[in-house]
């Protein structure tokens, strides 16, 4: 923890703390547990802290009544809170995802050319027994053939055919960059021609490392930085068409998907904590730094597109993680499914402060 430090601080200090009704995280910490208790713990973050350490308060919290004041006891007597303060200064910063619908054929035709891909089996994960040494740590997949293990084909080679002919195709959509904003997002909702849907969400990716197109065109000048947003990056692709594919192609990074039942509508993506996300209640983290299914609150004093004009402050879980989100102190807002959802996303890039709340054992033990 030499970039950052956990500053022990009182409820009182979490602005916006005693206003804020966390009872909707009551649901999802039900699932956390369900999974940590049948199939097994959560991989242990850099801070160190454990699935075991977590279940505790998870057990705590599945006889809480779900309101606002009982949920906010749940954690003040559960917890402590701490504020993760960056060495260098200055605050972390969030985004926003969220889960789009499209439409899709499960046949390739005129209009509907560009494909969803599974896993290829010829992708592997990588460790630290594996890796070769002449590839970075951060590539957390390969190719190999069974004797040789190097990069996986990017972006633009799989754009341009490499895949083809294996039967890995899910579906195929209609637009080039409707399909790489998905991968951005990590998930999607599928709805075929004959109004059949599912989801497909995270099932592994070609191992590069994200490249973010938006600050490529804030560099070569095509969109100023206060003007940045999902929505700004769409109105630019679409007036440079010919400019598409090596705009997307900066990102090297490309996501393969499985498929998932959509189940319950008003519930989102299973998520890489393997439990469905809550709209405005789940984050993405670094998962090499935080372990899933701990709960942060998120300050962010300028974000306030999300709570009709008030200042950004909530309780979350961290549910998930993304290739950009890197840093103690960074973290991804799931919005919810479809359009509007995607709106509310696409414009946030705000500064933020970040608690994460420990329970008291765990406290105790590792930061007396």
């Amino acid at each position: 923890m030499t970039d950052f430090a956990l500053e022990p601080v009182t409820y009182d200090d979490l602005p916006g703390w005693h206003a804020d009704d966390p009872s909707a995280l009551l649901p999802a910490m039900a699932d956390c547990l369900a999974y940590l208790e049948t199939v097994k713990p959560y991989r242990t973050g850099n801070l160190g802290l454990t699935a075991e350490d977590l279940k505790p308060l998870l057990r705590k919290a599945a006889d809480v009544e779900p309101t606002p004041s009982a949920a906010r006891r749940l954690f003040e007597e559960e917890c402590r809170p701490f504020r993760i303060r960056l060495t260098k200064g200055g605050p972390g910063f969030v985004t926003a995802f969220y889960e789009p619908e499209i439409s899709v054929s499960d046949q390739p035709d005129h209009l509907y050319r560009f494909p969803f891909y599974r896993r290829p089996a010829d992708l592997i994960d990588l460790d630290d027994r594996n890796r070769p040494a002449d590839l970075p740590e951060t590539m957390m997949f390969a190719w190999s053939d069974g004797q040789t293990i190097r990069p996986y084909p990017d972006r633009q080679a799989i754009d341009q055919g490499f895949l083809e002919g294996r039967g890995l195709e899910i579906a195929w959509a209609k637009s080039k960059v409707d399909v790489f904003f998905i991968h951005v997002q990590g998930a999607a909702r599928l709805t075929f021609q004959d109004g059949r849907q599912t989801r497909i969400t995270y099932a592994a990716k070609a191992g590069h490392d994200f490249s973010a197109i938006g600050k490529l065109l804030i560099e070569q000048g095509e969109i100023a930085a206060e003007h940045m947003s999902m929505q700004a990056i769409r109105v630019w692709l679409a007036a440079h068409p010919d400019r598409v594919d090596e705009v997307l192609w900066h990102n090297r990074s490309y996501i393969f998907f499985k498929e998932a039942p959509v189940g319950d509508p008003a519930r989102g993506p299973i998520a890489a904590a393997k439990v469905p996300l809550v709209a405005g209640r789940s984050l993405a983290v670094d998962r090499l730094i935080h372990t899933f299914g701990f709960p942060f609150f998120v300050r962010a004093e300028s974000l306030t597109r999300l709570d009709q004009g008030k200042p950004f402050a909530r309780l979350m879980l961290a549910l998930d993680t993304g290739s950009a989100i890197v840093g103690p102190a960074r973290g991804d807002i799931f919005t919810g499914s479809g359009d509007r959802a995607g709106e509310e996303a696409g414009g946030v890039r705000n500064e933020a402060d970040f608690y994460i709340l420990i329970p008291n054992e765990a406290a105790e033990r590792r930061f007396r």
